[in-house]
């Protein structure tokens, strides 16, 4: 295999099959359901060169998982599967056959979890959970440092389960203030003691674009397919499966409310919902790929810390093209239609929870 390998690579063969892949990847703007307008279809190409971007930095450039980095894959140009504009996200290419050791500094972050998950969008279709690790559960020092390890059998306080196939280290870290709160540092290191890795081999190259290719062209064809799911329902937030959510990467601690919205220059969505007890909650704003807004320059989130609540508790959030006399109005920031999502994080013992009422109304009537 290892002679195959070195053939494609020295034949161009691996080049070429990756370049083809790319090419495939781009039916996904014309599955059924995508609209077919300029803009949308400006954002889906440019959806394929931020997917094209991680893969290689993913599986060609950080693809080693004897040398893991912790780096953020997802984040503002980089966009995928509704990622949250509360979150900071951290992922590392690992490896179940070996063990791993975390070292970092909690800081002042509201939310910090540490996630192991098994496959890949390129070869599985998606990420099953493994281990969890919240920041409520684990030991930290005064000083806030801490260490964790991720192993097959339980070692240390603060322990992180593998298994066999484990592909992925995630690290959710959810801000209620993202302006004031600093995220926790972290690095990762491989326990097999060794402390160079190996120069580059023709077999880790050819297998780095096979994987990137498999998950540029996977990753945005699952979620299309979520999206055109989510029409049957437009302008309403009903509650998403969690095993599907699960299987794509979703913290099964949350419970996901994942739909569609669509409105005319003089329309505006109301949603009004008594939220439930629980540790946070928050709603954004998504492109038809499924890429939150750009949060960086539009209020195209809300979540419980920094949402205006009724008197009765109620929170009303207002969705228009145009600003209302509102003061939780999400921009649309162009779009006339896309997707959106709601989470309730984590709720307390003895809660339920409860489905966003949504109404579409005339942009005058508020």
């Amino acid at each position: 295999m290892e002679d195959v390998q070195a053939e494609r690579i020295v034949s161009g063969k691996a080049w070429e099959n990756f370049c083809d892949q790319l090419k495939h990847a781009g039916a996904v703007l014309k599955y059924s359901g995508t609209p077919q307008d300029p803009f949308n279809q400006s954002e889906g190409i440019r959806y394929l060169t931020r997917l094209t971007r991680a893969g290689l930095e993913a599986y060609v450039e950080y693809g080693d998982p004897q040398f893991p980095v912790l780096r953020r894959m997802v984040h503002e140009t980089v966009k995928l599967g509704a990622d949250n504009p509360d979150n900071y996200y951290l992922n590392a290419q690992i490896d179940g056959k070996n063990d791993y050791r975390i070292t970092g500094k909690r800081n002042t972050i509201d939310y910090l979890g540490f996630f192991t998950q098994n496959g890949s969008y390129g070869s599985t279709g998606g990420l099953a959970p493994c281990g969890v690790l919240q920041g409520k559960d684990m030991k930290i020092k005064e000083d806030g440092s801490f260490e964790i390890i991720l192993s097959k059998e339980k070692r240390g306080d603060n322990w992180l389960k593998i298994e066999e196939d484990t592909s992925l280290l995630m690290v959710r870290q959810t801000f209620l203030n993202r302006k004031t709160e600093v995220p926790c540092e972290a690095h990762i290191e491989n326990l097999n003691g060794r402390s160079v890795p190996d120069n580059i081999s023709p077999q880790r190259l050819d297998e780095g674009l096979k994987m990137a290719s498999m998950f540029i062209a996977g990753a945005p064809l699952l979620f299309t397919r979520w999206a055109k799911g989510f029409q049957k329902h437009t302008n309403q937030l009903p509650q998403f499966d969690p095993e599907v959510s699960n299987a794509a990467g979703g913290d099964a601690d949350i419970i996901y409310y994942h739909s569609y919205w669509k409105l005319k220059p003089n329309e505006a969505l109301r949603i009004t919902v008594k939220p439930p007890t629980c540790d946070t909650w928050n709603f954004q704003l998504n492109n038809y790929w499924m890429e939150s807004l750009d949060y960086r320059y539009f209020t195209v989130c809300f979540n419980k810390g920094n949402a205006t609540y009724e008197p009765d508790g109620r929170v009303v959030i207002i969705i228009a093209h145009q600003k209302p006399n509102h003061p939780n109005w999400m921009d649309t920031c162009g779009h006339f239609e896309g997707t959106m999502c709601w989470r309730w994080y984590r709720l307390a013992a003895g809660e339920s929870p409860v489905e966003p009422n949504c109404e579409v109304v005339d942009f005058t009537s508020l």
